[in-house]
């Protein structure tokens, strides 16, 4: 950053502090999950080892815990932090070494990428954790099921996908989709490779029937794992704004084509909706039409922005690692 735009930044006030909605506005637990969570328990004797997927701009907030105190532990494990493209390739090392206590098995992959090099590793890594494992009552069969977890939209669906187009050259067998809650019950099996001959059961994703927290919450909100609603746009983009600026990721001023950074939400957005042409046509109390900025498509697109990585690639638990 050059020292002119170091010396205009030092004379804005931006906030230390981002007051949080009551956390109780954020605890989403459909009751799909809870039958979910438990066709997942009832299954796993049918499985030889657990995939959790996550996504890699929350490494460590918002994971369910109850997968491993319930879910995983019995089987090999393998946690994959999906979506990697998305945050800054300095993080991955800091991650695993944040996680190593935890974790012995962890794979990055985007999965828009054909030649990831964690798609890729996948497969070969479970064989070899399920051959080192007691597979139990599944000891005699030559065939490997792996059973997919994680919270909602973090991209369960696009990775079976990616396997099957990788090693089937077919094409999806899940539905995807931006929307958290599309998967809603533990499918069949689904073939994702010959030889050697792999299953992966797809199952919905589960949150913690709590938030710990409002600011995990709102992270999982940003990453579109909490349906934005639960929120509302306007505060979540706000939310946004204030990590942009707290953590210096600055490449919204250019893309929103403003002059400087800004602290002001409601000022951000009238700009976008200027730039865009997102107002909305309405009467004022003379009875006359007046234009006015449509805040919550500004808003909408604010996050869009975020999530399709346009303002950057951008880690949410910079603080944690």
């Amino acid at each position: 950053m050059c020292s002119g735009v170091k010396e205009k930044l030092s004379t804005l006030n931006f906030r230390s502090v981002f007051k949080v909605i009551d956390k109780e506005a954020l605890q989403w637990f459909p009751g799909h999950m809870n039958k979910g969570f438990k066709q997942m328990q009832q299954k796993l004797r049918s499985v030889d080892c657990i995939v959790e997927v996550h996504d890699a701009r929350v490494p460590i907030s918002g994971r369910n815990n109850n997968f491993k105190c319930t879910i995983s532990g019995i089987k090999p494990h393998i946690l994959v932090l999906n979506k990697v493209d998305l945050i800054q390739r300095k993080y991955t090392d800091r991650i695993k070494s944040k996680l190593k206590g935890e974790y012995e098995n962890i794979l990055f992959t985007n999965c828009k990428d054909e030649k990831c090099k964690g798609v890729s590793g996948l497969l070969p890594l479970a064989k070899t954790l399920i051959s080192q494992s007691d597979r139990f009552n599944r000891n005699d069969l030559e065939d490997f099921n792996i059973m997919i977890i994680g919270i909602p939209n973090v991209g369960k669906s696009s990775l079976i996908n990616a396997l099957r187009v990788k090693y089937l050259k077919k094409g999806h067998a899940t539905p995807v989709g931006a929307v958290p809650g599309i998967t809603r019950s533990v499918l069949t099996k689904i073939r994702i490779c010959e030889d050697p001959l792999f299953y992966m059961l797809d199952t919905p994703g589960i949150l913690t029937p709590h938030v710990g927290d409002a600011e995990t919450g709102l992270k999982l909100a940003l990453c579109a794992t909490l349906q934005d609603h639960l929120v509302g746009p306007t505060v979540l983009a706000d939310f946004l704004l204030y990590r942009l600026n707290k953590y210096e990721h600055f490449k919204y001023v250019k893309y929103f084509n403003l002059d400087q950074p800004t602290d002001d939400i409601l000022f951000l957005l009238t700009q976008i909706c200027k730039d865009r042409k997102k107002m909305i046509k309405m009467k004022n109390l003379q009875n006359e039409y007046i234009l006015r900025p449509d805040f919550n498509v500004a808003s909408h697109l604010m996050l869009r922005s975020f999530r399709n990585g346009d303002l950057g690639n951008i880690m949410l638990d910079e603080e944690l690692l």
